[in-house]
């Protein structure tokens, strides 16, 4: 049968975006040009912050001793959890070599980038869990030097839990400075750091545009747009669980989707009538995103089987992605197009955004169908060498020119032949296009 929506979105995560470019972009030309000066200047209009903008020992030590042990150690347990499974992924990439004609070898390097900047949201949420996500991956891949940036309150500074957070995860130096100054001075080596490789971390819509645009100056994770989840939910789904997860994606944003596909219109009908009372329940700033989230940008899809449930979620390629349904083996092998997969309701999404191990940094907006979430691999060049024997790189070089004439690329094929009329001045070879 034919998708039912039993609700509709009314707008998309990009209706509201605005242009923002051209203030992004002002602002970027504004602080390359005047550095450390001009970016203060910015931190002072946005962030409303005049105090040091570069964390010193005394400053970071200050901050960690303003933590709660208890919550210390969530943070020291959540590290662990996301450094343990980085170690693992870092585990799949080695150094390899392979003889692909005798006396020809080839080989893959896997290098890490020099410097890291992090990016750490702390406007509406202290998200403590980025620092975590973005600087310990960042860490275990071997990068040289990291940056943690995150927007500090005004008179205030940064959250505390985000400098503890950031300083035992590894990074080697905190900035106090938010949006796009921030983005700047990671990029342009202001205040006296090492200009860096690449940026990382979730942000505003100011932020992912200052990627955007300095993406090829700088590598990037990805461009982000607001966060979404989707949950495939059968028969057998609990619909209190089901709603309440969904809630608990919706307070992300006000613009942050959220999908509930199924082939069950009891269920599909109870989770909607729970979600209005669920979302009242919340703090008044939580319940005021996810009521917007809900109102404009949710959906609930109707499917006739669980093929066409999968077939629906591909296509959406959701951020997180939770299947509260039979066979969960099935779904693991069918479903291909997501950020990161929650499988059964033993788990959830917050679980994955906070301390599971898995990073939250993940593709939105439908980039999950070409691209996973954030890594050590994101830090990592995967560069490749090669040397060979002057017998082995014979048939390299006959086929390297016979294959550069035919292309017009006489250059390429010259420096072949000077190879084999310098080893092998007693041979002949045909090293023509034409044979």
């Amino acid at each position: 049968m034919a998708l039912e929506y039993l609700k509709k979105a009314s707008l998309t995560s990009t209706s509201n975006a605005g242009d923002v470019h051209d203030t992004v972009i002002a602002i970027l030309n504004d602080i390359e040009a005047g550095g450390d000066t001009a970016a203060l200047e910015y931190a002072a209009k946005f962030d409303r912050y005049e105090g040091n903008v570069l964390l010193t020992s005394a400053e970071i030590e200050a901050a960690c001793a303003l933590v709660p042990e208890k919550l210390k150690a969530d943070i020291r347990f959540a590290h662990d959890n996301v450094r343990r499974f980085a170690e693992m992924q870092k585990s799949t990439v080695a150094n390899v070599e392979h003889e692909v004609v005798p006396g020809m070898i080839a080989g893959q390097k896997a290098i890490p980038v020099d410097a890291a900047g992090c990016y750490v949201p702390g406007g509406r949420y202290s998200h403590i869990a980025s620092a975590i996500m973005t600087v310990t991956t960042a860490k275990v891949a071997g990068c040289r030097h990291i940056t943690a940036c995150s927007p500090p309150r005004p008179d205030v500074g940064v959250n505390p839990a985000i400098v503890y957070a950031a300083h035992i995860c590894g990074a080697d130096q905190i900035l106090a400075m938010g949006g796009v100054q921030g983005v700047a001075a990671m990029t342009f080596g202001l205040f006296g750091l090492p200009r860096a490789n690449i940026l990382v971390g979730p942000g505003n819509q100011f932020v992912a545009e200052a990627k955007r645009i300095l993406f090829g100056r700088v590598g990037i994770d990805m461009i982000a747009g607001p966060t979404d989840s989707l949950i495939l939910a059968d028969s057998s789904a609990d619909p209190h669980i089901v709603a309440t997860d969904l809630v608990s994606q919706a307070e992300h944003g006000y613009n942050s989707p959220v999908w509930l596909v199924t082939d069950d219109r009891a269920l599909a009908e109870d989770v909607m009538a729970r979600v209005p009372g669920l979302i009242a329940d919340l703090p008044e700033v939580n319940a005021e995103n996810a009521a917007a989230a809900w109102r404009d940008y949710a959906e609930v899809i109707l499917c006739a089987d669980r093929e066409e449930m999968a077939a629906t979620s591909d296509a959406y390629a959701p951020e997180h992605l939770t299947v509260q349904a039979a066979d969960l083996d099935w779904w693991l092998g069918r479903l291909t197009c997501y950020g990161s997969l929650f499988l059964g309701e033993e788990t959830t999404v917050a679980y994955g955004d906070k301390a599971a191990g898995t990073n939250h940094v993940l593709p939105t907006s439908g980039a999950a169908r070409y691209t996973g979430g954030l890594s050590v691999h994101k830090y990592m060049k995967i560069v490749t060498w090669q040397r060979a024997t002057r017998e082995g790189a014979k048939s390299i070089a006959e086929a390297t020119a016979r294959i550069s004439r035919l292309e017009g690329m006489e250059g390429h094929a010259r420096a072949a032949d000077v190879r084999l009329a310098k080893y092998f001045p007693d041979e002949t070879f045909d090293l023509t296009a034409n044979g």
